[in-house]
């Protein structure tokens, strides 16, 4: 029977009422005893690291999640990380870079109602969790939640409500679990050079979104404090430059600092490929701009984090930065 190590970290999963508002109260042994069933496939300890409300949690947090699983990494056949649903696709985003090449499954999940309430998803999201890291195939960082395993870098919130709350952005749902049966749709990756963890990260890095009116002095105002700026533009992914709202201008100041700047699309779907009409086309052969093509926000912005506290070596950021990893980019 498998051992799975339960590391509980608050979100809504844990939370009761309090006079103001829903806030995480449950302590692991307590979600636990919402589910029984588990005993029948695997044995489970757990550990809680921290209980917060997601929208609390920071970057720091991520690393203190990625040393627990370092500390029991040898002595569990799987991880299951009981995690609020708004910060939950940045988290698992973070642990797909910060723990690398894993033999062995890392799910996070959570529920959009507590696990003692009378109507509740946790209970199935938990189960569904703890069967699939049981699951010796298994490999890598996933979201589990609402019946779909979705891959680490691939996983973004999309319904603030409902219990069919997190989708796979630009690549197949890897599995799908139905009471007892899990039933694979993607092959899991090739484990060659053995698990690496990472110990740092820098939160320098911010994420814009582009609307029309938006005066270009921002972008110096980041710069001050970032070191790279993700600009969610429009579409494909484009710079405006035309009259006296011209970023091209805001963006060749931020090259000369050797800033680093990155077009992503705000649109959710098939990604960025702003080489393709001259408001990116002009950003990306001018200056030092990168783009996200098809990862997801959430990806890029802890993939720089990552590339950025590892080097500050732009064109080894720039490398890093379209390398592959956990099937985070496809372009």
């Amino acid at each position: 029977m498998q051992k799975i190590l339960l590391i509980a970290t608050g979100g809504t999963i844990a939370s009761g009422k309090t006079a103001e508002g829903l806030a995480p109260k449950l302590d692991p042994e307590e979600i636990l005893s919402h589910v029984p069933e588990y005993r029948a496939f695997c044995d489970v300890d757990a550990v809680q690291i921290m209980n917060l409300d997601s929208t609390n949690i920071q970057p720091e947090d991520w690393l203190c999640i990625a040393a627990a699983v370092q500390r029991q990494y040898l002595n569990y056949d799987g991880f299951v990380i009981t995690h609020g649903t708004d910060t939950m696709a940045y988290t698992a985003a973070a642990l797909s870079y910060l723990i690398q090449n894993a033999e062995k499954p890392i799910v996070l999940t959570g529920a959009q109602k507590p696990i003692d309430a009378s109507i509740t998803d946790a209970k199935k999201n938990l189960l569904d969790s703890l069967r699939f890291a049981a699951d010796s195939r298994v490999k890598g960082v996933f979201v589990v939640f609402d019946g779909a395993a979705i891959l680490g870098t691939r996983a973004r919130k999309v319904r603030s409500k409902s219990f069919h709350a997190f989708e796979s952005i630009g690549y197949p749902v890897a599995a799908f679990i139905d009471d007892s049966r899990i039933i694979h749709y993607c092959e899991n990756q090739s484990m060659e050079t053995g698990v690496k963890f990472y110990g740092r990260l820098n939160p320098r890095i911010f994420l814009l979104k582009l609307v029309p009116g938006m005066e270009p002095a921002v972008l110096d105002y980041i710069a001050e404090r970032y070191d790279v700026v993700i600009i969610e533009s429009y579409g494909v992914g484009g710079i405006p430059f035309h009259e006296k709202r011209n970023f091209l201008d805001s963006i060749a100041r931020l090259h000369q600092q050797g800033k680093l700047v990155v077009i992503a699309s705000q649109v959710m779907l098939e990604g960025s490929d702003a080489s393709l009409y001259e408001v990116g086309a002009r950003a990306l052969n001018q200056y030092n701009v990168l783009q996200a093509f098809d990862m997801t926000t959430e990806a890029a912005l802890v993939k720089l984090m990552w590339i950025t506290a590892e080097t500050s070596d732009n064109n080894e950021v720039r490398q890093l930065f379209y390398q592959r990893i956990h099937h985070d980019i496809l372009a």
